[in-house]
């Protein structure tokens, strides 16, 4: 648990945990600023943070040796405990000084049915291999959708269990599973060199926090590939153009072989939004792709442009696409018309399907 000398600290971190809000903002010079519910505001009932305060809080939070790193590359991510409370924070320097962005990581990891996500990715937790994909924007509970997966197998299932975080953000409690959680930086060099060394220490399950570069998807695919059921995120908006992204990121001479490899260690992948709810606060949209032997063929022959029609007719195989999961939100009452067409994909599309449903 973290001591902070600067009581505003304190208060500050209260306001936000009472308030509801998913980050926080400092920023040398100016009032802290906190995001609720997607929206941005300055607390200037707050005092604002001078250069030597927020230096000083920083001191507080990060060990000696994340400090040098900051120093060195004038970027950090981390994340720390403050009581029950976890972290994530990024650390970097810009025109005006030091700025911290932190958020607020939930402190009991909510089930799949919590969160309110399609009953189909409970089904992912029971694979003996391949790889399921999280993506969408930054922010929108891609980490929180793993961690329930994650949470799944972890009461459900006796497996080994190895995430590789940057930094960690959920702590999981080992029950039948034994866990490990490995942090960039702290416990392992990279992703890449994280998921090469896991494949010698008998995991079952691998959780990657994020599929970055070239190295770490070759990686993630080989060790699905090997036998071993790989969960990962991508900051992509649909299923696909998650395809596509990786497929893309490999030099094109690769890029025959990753299709062939990518067709059949795919499992699915959901795409998702924390959208504004009618009720206030937000939900969560999603868009899901389940990989039936037509995708698969769709993927290893190049023919990206098919799979939304497979998705659009693969109802009963658990998928559906964004627009249609906005349109029956908007027929269930729980967003409103205009917030279904500003978050959709395709805007002509769910307005399509929304005027059927009216």
């Amino acid at each position: 648990m973290q001591n902070f000398t600067n009581p505003a600290i304190e208060n500050l971190i209260q306001t936000a945990i009472s308030s509801g809000a998913s980050d926080i903002h400092l920023n040398s010079g100016t009032f802290p600023a906190i995001r609720v519910h997607g929206e941005l505001n300055y607390l200037t009932s707050s005092e604002e943070f001078t250069k030597e305060s927020l230096e000083k809080f920083i001191s507080e939070i990060l060990t000696p040796a994340q400090l040098e790193r900051f120093n060195r590359s004038g970027d950090l991510d981390f994340a720390f405990t403050y009581g029950t409370q976890r972290f994530r924070g990024s650390l970097y320097r810009e025109m005006r000084g030091l700025s911290l962005t932190f958020r607020l990581v939930p402190s009991v990891i909510r089930s799949l049915d919590e969160l309110g996500l399609p009953e189909i990715l409970k089904t992912m937790a029971y694979k003996h291999r391949g790889l399921f994909l999280a993506t969408g924007p930054t922010g929108h509970g891609k980490s929180s959708t793993l961690a329930a997966i994650i949470g799944e197998i972890n009461h459900k299932i006796k497996s080994h269990i190895v995430t590789i975080e940057d930094p960690i953000e959920y702590v999981h409690k080992p029950d039948l599973a034994v866990i490990h959680q490995r942090e960039i930086g702290n416990d392992t060099e990279n992703f890449a060199s994280g998921i090469r060394h896991v494949l010698r220490q008998d995991p079952d399950v691998i959780m990657i926090g994020e599929m970055r570069d070239l190295e770490t998807i070759g990686a993630a695919i080989t060790a699905a590939e090997t036998g071993h059921l790989v969960f990962g995120t991508l900051h992509t908006q649909d299923a696909s153009q998650s395809i596509e992204r990786i497929i893309d990121v490999f030099p094109p001479h690769q890029q025959n072989q990753i299709r062939l490899q990518l067709s059949y260690t795919l499992l699915g992948i959901c795409s998702q939004q924390l959208i504004p709810a009618m009720n206030g606060g937000r939900v969560c949209a999603t868009e899901i792709l389940i990989t039936t032997p037509a995708i698969r063929a769709s993927i290893r022959e190049g023919k990206i442009s098919g799979i939304k029609n497979s998705m659009l007719t693969g109802m009963s195989f658990g998928m559906h696409t964004m627009e249609q999961d906005l349109a029956k939100m908007f027929r269930e009452g729980r967003i409103s018309q205009s917030t279904a067409k500003d978050f959709a994909y395709d805007r002509s599309e769910v307005e399509r399907l929304m005027t059927m449903a009216m």
